[in-house]
This record gives C-alpha cells, structure tokens and sequence, in this order.
C-alpha cells in the first residue's frame, strides 16, 4: 500500500540540497531533459541568479507560468538539478534566500 503525503524540504529524493536556504515544501524535481528545456525555450524568463560565496553552488529561478517556476541548481562540479515549484511558495521562501549572508544575487 502506498503513502501519500509531502516530502520535507531537503529530502535527497526531490528537496532542495541543504546548501540551498528556500524551503519549498511542495516541490517537483524535474528531469534534467526536461529542466534544461524548459529555461532553454525562453532565456528571458529568468528571474533571478544566486550564487554562493563559500563555494561553486548556483541557483536561477525562472517564470514558467503564472503560476509556476522553475529551480535550476548549479552544484560546485556543473550537474544542473531541475525543480518547479507554485510561484506563491517561492515567494513566501524567497526573503531566506535574499537574507542569506553566504548567498549573493547576480542580478
């Protein structure tokens, strides 16, 4: 018998990796072909990039939808990890991020 329910944030098999100080709870990882397609198509949905300044990490968030973005996560040796999440939760989890003293906006 399955089990539904939200995985917490962080979870190694869809959360964010703990470097990353957004806490999404209702986040999707997104297949590496679909990612880079996705923010590939429109370039100018990008809303924002961060980067770490302890290490090589990256993260660019880009417009999907109205409703929707996209998570691009850059690890320190170039994997790029793909997430979506709703637009509302971002914006909610966003200022942790923006107050991050090791994360710095590049844009």
């Amino acid at each position: 018998m399955a089990i539904h329910g939200s995985r917490p944030s962080g979870d190694a098999d869809t959360g964010l990796p703990g470097v990353v100080p957004l806490d999404l709870t209702h986040l999707s990882r997104l297949s590496w072909e679909l990612g880079s397609r996705v923010v590939e198509d429109d370039e100018s949905a990008l809303r924002s990039e961060w980067t770490h300044t302890g290490s090589a990490w990256e993260v660019s968030i880009f417009d999907v939808t109205s409703e929707t973005v996209a998570v691009r996560v850059r690890t320190p040796i170039g994997r790029e990890r793909f997430y979506g999440a709703a637009r509302m939760d971002l914006e909610t989890a966003l200022p942790a991020l923006e107050e991050a003293a090791n994360w710095q906006r590049l844009d």
